[in-house]
């Protein structure tokens, strides 16, 4: 993990390294040493001194004008999440001791419209844990339970990985959504924790940690390969729940009249189901409901 007392430095190296000398306009000549942009090559297209610029990345200067921020974000070509979050940091102040852990708790309320609503749905803290999940949600996919991490399962569980077919496609985003989900408040430990955990476990984490990419989760379509309903496409949905620090409520709804529909109808009719025989699990359940409808429906097993 890079010093978190100089995450400025470590952003603008990280984004100069992505940067090509093709895409600012600079002609290559003979060999370079260094990936992507060199450092007086980024202060000159940003209008300030190269010395000046050296302070910044080694964190001997942490208190840039806006003017100086906007200008790199322009010449490291970042768009308006990357740009907002290095204003961030330019603005923050370092802090002399780290805090202790916060326990994140869920509003009541929000507590019992998650328990209550007829699609899958959890609250995703800003440390991407499950803090909250119905039982739909959970037959969605089995990781989906309070005290779960979502990037912990999506990059160290295998199962999980398998529930989404462009996972590889799909983590990028997830790591560059965390890093701005985080923001600068990096002496947690509960950060600290699963950022070296990862790390350590998952080569693939660790190379797009370093990336420094920064983006703001939204809603997307997602494709799901499920174990006992096969090809499934949901619509994803975050939603801010106000009065809590970075806490998002996450829906997964289908397009009406469609299989997608008919399948997570399925699986809620099996979820809901309160007398299933004794030892029967809900994967058999879905089964034995799936093979039953499969003629008048047209399942995919």
């Amino acid at each position: 993990m890079s010093d978190e007392s100089n995450l400025l430095g470590d952003f603008v190296r990280a984004r100069r390294e992505l940067v090509t000398p093709e895409q600012v306009g600079i002609p290559l000549l003979g060999v370079r040493r260094v990936p992507g942009l060199r450092r007086e090559e980024v202060a000159m297209l940003a209008g300030i001194s190269a010395d000046y610029y050296l302070r910044l990345e080694q964190g001997r200067d942490r208190n840039p004008s806006v003017q100086v921020l906007e200008s790199l974000a322009r010449v490291l070509q970042l768009d308006d999440d990357a740009t907002a979050y290095l204003l961030r940091l330019g603005a923050d102040k370092p802090r002399r001791h780290r805090r202790r852990p916060r326990k994140e708790t869920v509003p009541a309320g929000i507590a019992k419209l998650v328990a209550t609503l007829p699609l899958p749905a959890y609250v995703e803290g800003r440390y991407f844990d499950v803090l909250a999940a119905n039982a739909l949600a959970t037959a969605l996919s089995p990781r989906l339970v309070a005290g779960a991490n979502r990037l912990r399962d999506l990059f160290l569980d295998p199962a999980e990985q398998a529930l989404y077919p462009d996972w590889e496609n799909a983590a990028p985003g997830m790591v560059a959504g965390f890093r701005e989900s985080v923001g600068t408040d990096t002496d947690d430990a509960r950060f600290i924790e699963l950022v070296g955990e990862l790390s350590l476990a998952s080569p693939r984490f660790s190379r797009l940690w370093a990336r420094h990419d920064v983006i703001a989760c939204e809603g997307a379509p997602k494709h799901f390969d499920h174990p006992q309903l096969g090809d499934l496409q949901l619509h994803r949905e975050r939603l801010g729940i106000g009065g809590t620090a970075g806490q998002t409520l996450v829906i997964y709804h289908p397009d009406l009249g469609t299989d997608n529909a008919d399948k997570l109808a399925l699986l809620a009719s099996v979820t809901q189901t309160p007398a299933a025989p004794p030892g029967t699990t809900t994967s058999q359940q879905v089964r034995a409901d799936a093979n039953r409808a499969d003629d008048s429906r047209g399942f995919a097993r």
